[in-house]
């Protein structure tokens, strides 16, 4: 039943945020949607040609998906809608069913945003928000800079006055130097143009609507230069001015194509979504719940795939505007949502004066701006492994496809953390003294003296079936340095212990024993020592033998030691030697 109330709970329309809104936050809310509305005018339409489908669809995704996600996401600043790498993604996997902006392309498209939507909702629902931590904020990096590669690339040509071309990066570059002879003049000034506008007004203010500006500025050059005569590519008039409903064509033979698609572009919208969300609510020691925001992603989708909207996820420029244009609450969102709703029908009919060339420069810019070089050089200068995720995933997105980087990323990560947790770290520790306190530190980093007759091991990490060989190899490369001894092993930083690291502990109890050695544990966590009894690794080991501290541990193997041994010993490694023949 509390399963249930929470499914509910998540799922109910009222959510906590509604009882605190005031007229001064509603105000604020809705100047900072005022603020977004013009930013996402363009960047709709932007995205909508990154993902091959009309400009129309990316502004529907901005007013439903946006709205959606506002009122059942976890986020009180993100805002969500239509965003870059789910756009690229979305003509990377859709691209080679059917030709971009086709009446079959569009219909692919609804259903894989449909399918989308189901995952996410499901994911949120089933409680797998957890999960998200699991997947190496390196394949996100890795992944975006992939997919900026390949929407800058699709935007040269229209850039240059020519095609975008298909296929990959590689085989776009091909076809661009191919076409390197029809390069339109007028078309270069008109970016150019437009692109120097957007980086001078974005210097000025963040909160000026520079994209708008910028298509504005590209328009009247392209006017100036009479382009339209030249060849420049002009937009067609808006098929529609805002979204109507319509449910996605589903059967099964598509849902079965689009199903692998689906799940790439729905753990892409997680990470982007949650990432956001965790970034902000920390920024502003806000609460977040991950699970919330699966399913405000999942139902935006969902809802979206009913109102022509394609799959959306969090936006970080959008939510960054949002937060710094001082909104409350996702209240912010829905005015974003609909001023938009209102410019789109006082500025259609202008649509058809924007030069393709001018819309080129701007995705040109988002794409640069994708790339997260200072991230990228963290990444590279301080881990090797971290640095093997992002190059995979990157590479693999530069030379084969989106949806499959996405894939290589994540199994990547997966990987990488089976391999740490499958290795924890086996050290023999000796006690020295620091700042005048008597501590333990790894023996041989440190070359500190050991007993001749006690080993004091420490593991760090969990032992379980994963990990056992690794640790039980560790053991015998320490044994074959140095000999038998009786082993004090501290589990203070082992959090698991399943059947298989009851059996290990239990085999080394016999070992040291049949050689006349004893095995001392230290463990003072309750689960573990209730796995232990549970496992009756107790009932071999015997109860005289586990201890909460190290004094408890060293003072009865430092008893059982050899009186002779201890006689001649010069080292009187521990505090209790004191009490040995020979002190």
């Amino acid at each position: 039943m509390p399963e249930a109330r929470a499914v509910l709970r998540r799922l109910s329309p009222v959510r906590p945020w509604f009882r605190n809104r005031t007229a001064a936050s509603l105000k604020a809310d809705a100047l900072a949607g005022l603020t977004n509305a013009t930013i996402v005018l363009p960047q709709g339409v932007a995205f909508a040609i990154i993902a091959g489908l009309p400009p129309e669809y990316g502004l529907f995704t901005a007013i439903i998906v946006t709205m959606v996600a506002a009122i059942w996401g976890a986020s009180n600043v993100m805002v969500s809608g239509p965003t870059t790498a789910i756009s690229a993604v979305l003509f990377a996997s859709l691209s080679g069913l059917a030709i971009p902006g086709s009446a079959e392309y569009i219909a692919l498209a609804l259903v894989l945003t449909f399918l989308v939507g189901v995952l996410q909702l499901a994911a949120g629902i089933a409680g797998l928000g957890g999960l998200i931590a699991f997947i190496s904020h390196s394949v996100i990096v890795g992944f975006t800079a992939a997919a900026a590669v390949l929407i800058g690339v699709s935007q040269l040509g229209p850039a240059l006055g020519l095609s975008g071309g298909e296929g990959g990066v590689l085989h776009r570059l091909g076809q661009l130097v191919a076409g390197i002879g029809d390069v339109n003049p007028d078309a270069i000034i008109v970016a150019a143009v437009t692109l120097a506008s957007l980086i001078a007004c974005t210097r000025i203010s963040r909160r000026l609507p520079g994209y708008i500006i910028a298509l504005v500025v590209g328009s009247l050059s392209a006017g100036l230069l009479g382009a339209g005569a030249s060849g420049v590519a002009m937009f067609a008039p808006l098929g529609a001015i805002l979204p109507a409903f319509g449910a996605p064509d589903l059967n099964f033979a598509t849902i079965g194509a689009l199903l692998p698609s689906a799940a790439a572009v729905a753990c892409i919208g997680l990470l982007e979504a949650i990432s956001i969300g965790k970034s902000f609510a920390i920024r502003r020691e806000e609460p977040y719940d991950s699970n919330q925001e699966m399913v405000g992603q999942g139902l935006s989708n969902l809802t979206g795939s009913f109102f022509q909207c394609y799959a959306g996820s969090g936006s970080f420029t959008r939510s960054g505007l949002n937060a710094e244009s001082g909104a409350t609450s996702p209240m912010s969102a829905i005015f974003a949502a609909g001023f938009l709703s209102l410019l789109l029908v006082a500025l259609a009919p202008y649509v058809r004066y924007v030069p393709v060339p001018a819309m080129a420069a701007i995705i040109l810019y988002v794409a640069w701006k994708l790339i997260n070089l200072a991230e990228i050089r963290h990444i590279v200068a301080t881990s090797r492994t971290e640095t093997f995720i992002l190059a995979a995933t990157f590479l693999t997105g530069v030379l084969s496809e989106l949806d499959f980087a996405i894939l290589v990323g994540v199994v990547a990560s997966l990987s990488t953390f089976l391999h740490k947790s499958a290795h924890p770290l086996v050290a023999v520790g000796a006690p020295t003294m620091v700042n005048g306190r008597r501590v333990f530190m790894n023996a041989e980093a440190f070359d500190l003296p050991q007993c001749p007759q006690i080993r004091f091991v420490r593991i760090e990490g969990p032992l379980y079936f994963g990990s056992v060989e690794h640790v039980a190899h560790a053991f015998r490369e320490i044994e074959a340095k140095d000999g038998l001894k009786t082993c004090i092993l501290n589990l203070k930083g082992v959090g698991k212990i399943d059947l298989a690291g009851a059996d290990f502990i239990l085999a080394e109890t016999r070992r040291a024993r049949i050689h006349g050695h004893d095995l001392h544990l230290i463990a003072a966590n309750p689960s573990v020592v209730t796995v232990l009894e549970r496992l009756h690794c107790l009932d071999v080991l015997g109860h005289e033998n586990l201890h909460s501290h190290k004094s408890g541990a060293i003072r009865p193997a430092v008893v059982q030691a050899s009186d002779p041994i201890c006689k001649t010993c010069l080292i009187r490694c521990f505090n209790e030697c004191a009490d040995k023949p020979g002190a």
